[in-house]
């Protein structure tokens, strides 16, 4: 490693709102600051719901011009990653043609029950490792057959999925990070290729897709037009760990193997790192998905609908005139003791966005449970399911590897909610590392520094993350009611 301070800009894109951060890398520790953040509202146009994508690549640009304001000369790179599943399409004149369409659309609306007619889903799961949910790729783009079959007689159109479509507009150049691939379900992870097999069955022609890069590598600089509009120089363009988990999970702040993580945030993203796929029937049937990491590895997780609820009631009471911000909804659900009732959060019925209290309340009296009337009650039920989920999440985990985790480690935005965190090391019984909060970032920008030759493996990048950002500790208190709520959450779970 160089003892220089190297600055780097990481873009992270969620669902909700965007920033860019500053890293400042000096070959031991890494520091960040955020320098840029803006909202990103997706919007519904006639029956679609589209991402903002002029106005995120516009945010992007200003996020570059306001490195000047913190930092002397111009950053040694720029990277950027995003959700998972959603893409552009764009023309051999590099328009993009298809504006972005939203994971959250309803164009997937029973998809998949017409896909698994031609290509039934443990076929698909043998093929691809990657567990059928009605967002991935593969059902966006059965969802658009008719729209993409005219763009493809019109002439030569390319995929490219959302850190790909910025990558596209800073370079010039053209390529499909790898990680975020591995979320479409149109990957072999075998062959760590463009799965022939279901491209073949889809109908779906190779020349629509880029072709593949690893994380962590050099894509190009900034075109001549950006330089000159954003007064910078020739900057190198990084594919990161694109996909924002990816980037995440490779800022887990473990020294050893199968280290159990939560990447909390809209999504709760809880797995392992694994050197291969774990394909197994048994693997399939409790929703487990095999998406790719960096440096080779493979993500083993579950995809559980998480801060999501909160959000969504939040907007709710936001909309009816009540503001909550959430610390105040933490607040609330410290003051009940326990929750009389419990949901599902991978239950499909909390998807889409609106009425998510409603919802709630819905899905328990459905199942026989008290129902939560106030705010408070509602926001602990959410909490409780999740740590409830979590520990069910982790008992198949180790079932399916045979092995018994220690501890968890919880990364990202939502371990801000320090209530959550306590409430998964009571439920689950195992001591919570939690931090950092801005792992993705973190992850983002040291995967930049090994593009640039600064750091070499991925332990490397775990030791600067534990040498930069202490984490906090939570022990787990010795309850029977956690056993008791956790019989009961299983007879109302989705099995």
């Amino acid at each position: 490693m160089s003892n220089r301070v190297l600055h780097m800009l990481a873009a992270d894109y969620g669902a909700s709102s965007g920033r860019v951060m500053l890293g400042g890398f000096d070959g031991r520790r890494l520091t960040l600051s955020e320098i840029h953040r803006f909202a990103n509202e997706p919007v519904q146009l006639g029956h679609t719901l589209h991402w903002d994508f002029l106005r995120l690549f516009h945010e992007l640009k200003a996020g570059i011009r306001a490195f000047r304001k913190h930092a002397e000369g111009a950053p040694a790179s720029v990277s950027v990653d995003t959700w998972g599943v959603d893409f552009g399409l764009v023309d051999s004149a590099g328009r993009l043609v298809s504006h972005p369409v939203h994971y959250r659309d309803a164009r997937t609306d029973g998809v998949m029950e017409q896909v698994f007619q031609q290509f039934p889903e443990r076929e698909m799961f043998a093929a691809t490792g990657i567990q059928p949910l009605q967002f991935n790729t593969i059902f966006q783009l059965h969802a658009m057959r008719g729209e993409l079959s005219g763009l493809l007689a019109a002439g030569d159109v390319r995929l490219l999925f959302m850190p790909d479509l910025f990558r596209y507009y800073l370079s010039g150049e053209q390529s499909t990070e790898y990680t975020i691939a591995s979320t479409s379900g149109l990957l072999d992870p075998l062959q760590r290729t463009w799965s022939a097999a279901v491209l073949e069955r889809m109908a779906l022609p190779r020349q629509l897709f880029a072709d593949l890069v690893e994380p962590g590598t050099r894509c190009g600089q900034l075109t001549d037009a950006l330089c000159e509009e954003l007064r910078m120089p020739p900057i190198p363009v990084v594919a990161t760990g694109s996909h924002d988990t990816a980037s995440a999970v490779a800022a887990v702040p473990a020294s050893h193997e199968q280290a159990v993580f939560i990447s909390c945030g809209t999504w709760s993203l809880m797995g392992l790192e694994t050197d291969r796929p774990v394909m197994t029937e048994q693997a399939r049937d409790w929703s487990f998905t095999n998406e790719a990491g960096a440096f080779g590895k493979i993500r083993l997780l579950k995809n559980i609908m998480g801060l999501w609820l909160l959000q969504e009631c939040k907007r709710q009471w936001e909309l009816e005139g009540e503001t909550v911000s959430y610390p105040e909804m933490v607040e609330l659900a410290r003051g009940i003791p326990r929750s009389e009732s419990y949901i599902d959060p991978e239950d499909a019925g909390f998807l889409a966005p609106g009425q998510m209290s409603q919802r709630i309340q819905a899905y328990c009296e459905r199942t026989g449970q008290p129902v939560p009337q106030s705010k408070a009650e509602l926001v602990r039920c959410v909490l409780e399911s999740l740590a409830l989920k979590f520990r069910q999440t982790l008992e198949e985990i180790e079932q399916l590897l045979g092995f018994r985790a220690p501890q968890l480690y919880m990364v990202g935005g939502g371990i801000q909610n320090t209530l959550l965190c306590q409430l998964t090391a009571d439920s689950t019984g195992r001591t919570v590392v939690a931090g950092p909060v801005e792992a993705t970032a973190a992850g983002n920008l040291l995967l930049q520094a090994h593009a640039l030759g600064e750091i070499g493996s991925l332990q490397e990048i775990r030791q600067v993350v534990t040498d930069s950002f202490p984490p906090e500790i939570y022990q787990p208190r010795t309850s029977d009611y956690w056993d008791e709520a956790y019989g009961r959450y299983l007879r109302v779970a989705r099995p």
